[in-house]
């Protein structure tokens, strides 16, 4: 197929990882993680790994960019950009399909972009003079600037409008340099479910996840040194876990905040990917509570009209 790349993409709970294998193993393909948080050793419950599921028919289906970082670092849209690029090209190089998966909508955005804005460094001097700044200053503020430093802008919150006038404020001062890349030509299906039916996905795969051992996951890596200021920085179940091991929150507070801020997530997310078709992203729904085998044959037809057409 002329198409390079293979993209799988929904909110949380909607079954992406099983569509991406079963894709993977009838199209000879190796998978390439697109969650922010799975790159983390020692996270797997609260991430949901469910490493399982990349076994097929007694098959071993290959991923990457799971478990690449310890816990405890940082990792951002540039790194994912350039550990993707090295992925891409050792699946590619041999003879296989490279297959991205995961719900970060600006990784996969960052990909179908490739522009090097990611690369431009914070700027605290010039983030501490603006932090304060209202909607309406910060978009006065950005439209300031000569309309080509700021042709990717997004206007549309706070903390989007104090990176555009970051990167316009770069931009005003350094070229960027060009980095030679290898071509995408992507084909990208989206899973989706009605909004109470998704919900009740979620909340049931949370109470299996805390049965599971969740909270004593969030106990070892706080033990092995994991502050719980980064744990707020990964967010949703470490950051109420480490909330209800202060003492801060009882378990049935737990519960019901955790299960509330994963559904706002999942959202967001697909908020993000509606956005990303707005700005000419085409990608072809499914419906994520159908059976997977029919999920399958539908993704294998789509992905055969589209050959065909181009």
């Amino acid at each position: 197929m002329s198409e390079n790349l293979l993209i799988i993409l929904g909110p949380t709970a909607s079954g992406k990882t099983k569509l991406a294998v079963a894709l993977a193993d009838e199209l000879n393909g190796e998978i390439i993680s697109a969650d922010s948080r799975q790159v983390f050793k020692d996270m797997d419950i609260g991430t949901g790994k469910d490493l399982n599921e990349y076994q097929l028919k007694g098959k071993f289906i290959p991923y990457h960019l799971i478990n690449i970082k310890e816990a405890g670092e940082k990792y951002h849209v540039n790194a994912f950009k350039e550990d993707f690029y090295t992925a891409f090209s050792v699946i590619a190089n041999s003879n296989k399909l490279p297959i991205l998966c995961g719900g970060t909508g600006m990784y996969i955005h960052s990909i179908l972009q490739n522009h090097e804005l990611t690369t431009i460094p914070v700027n605290d001097g010039l983030r501490s003079k603006i932090q304060d700044f209202t909607k309406q200053q910060l978009q006065d503020k950005l439209r300031s600037y000569p309309e080509k430093l700021r042709l990717q802008a997004d206007y549309s919150s706070t903390k989007r409008l104090i990176r555009a006038i970051e990167i316009a404020d770069y931009l005003t001062y350094n070229e960027l340099a060009e980095i030679s890349r290898p071509a995408i030509k992507p084909i990208l299906i989206g899973l989706q479910s009605e909004v109470e039916t998704r919900r009740e996905r979620i909340i049931q795969r949370l109470n299996e996840r805390l049965k599971s051992g969740l909270i004593d996951e969030v106990e070892n890596l706080l033990a092995n040194g994991i502050t719980k200021e980064m744990l707020l920085f990964y967010g949703l179940e470490y950051k109420f876990i480490a909330s209800y091991l202060a003492h801060e929150i009882d378990f049935s507070t737990l519960k019901e905040r955790l299960g509330i801020a994963i559904c706002q997530f999942a959202k967001r997310q697909m908020t993000f990917f509606r956005k990303m078709e707005k700005d000419g992203v085409r990608i072809k729904w499914l419906n994520a509570d159908e059976n997977l085998d029919h999920l399958k044959k539908i993704a294998i037809d789509h992905l055969q009209h589209e050959i065909d057409v181009k």
